[in-house]
């Protein structure tokens, strides 16, 4: 059994446990899967009552559980990678440890962010949650991330890094 938790687990495994825990969520919570909304938290807690109507109107004390959320998602990364994982890996590649590449990550976290907040939600609130809810915007959504990242990765990727 430690072998296993040692090993990286395959896709399919991780894949299954992450889609039962959108209709585990619903059921003991009623809350829906995503992480961006953990952003509007924060700036609903920084603004208290000022700003933008966005963070202004935002019941800071319903949406508390998803920085409780996005804080277990990075907790629990750093204790995977530091306590159960034969090979820790490095938190960036050394590709970035220069000002270019800090750079970079600077844009790519701006282009992140606003597209985030254009369509409505990240990746993984469109993907999984939006998907299996058969939300049709999230179906485009998740279809053009997709397009978005080929487009990066085999065209516009090559001239940038």
């Amino acid at each position: 059994m430690i072998d296993f938790i040692m090993a990286p687990w395959p896709w399919w495994f991780s894949g299954i446990i992450i889609g039962l825990i959108v209709p585990l969520l619903y059921l003991l919570s009623g809350k829906g899967f995503g992480v961006s909304t953990s952003f509007q938290e924060v700036g609903a807690l920084c603004a208290r009552g000022t700003g933008p109507d966005y963070l202004k109107n935002f019941d800071w004390r319903a949406g508390l559980w998803t920085l409780v959320f996005a804080g277990g998602i990075i907790l629990g990364g750093y204790l995977a990678n530091s306590i159960l994982s034969r090979e820790p890996i490095t938190f960036l590649p050394e590709s970035f440890h220069s000002t270019g590449g800090m750079i970079k990550l600077l844009i790519g976290g701006f282009l992140v962010g606003f597209g985030t907040r254009y369509a409505g939600g990240c990746t993984s609130g469109h993907a999984i949650n939006g998907i299996a809810n058969l939300n049709l915007p999230s179906l485009i959504a998740t279809i053009f991330f997709f397009v978005g990242g080929l487009a990066v990765t085999w065209g516009l990727g090559g001239l940038l890094f």
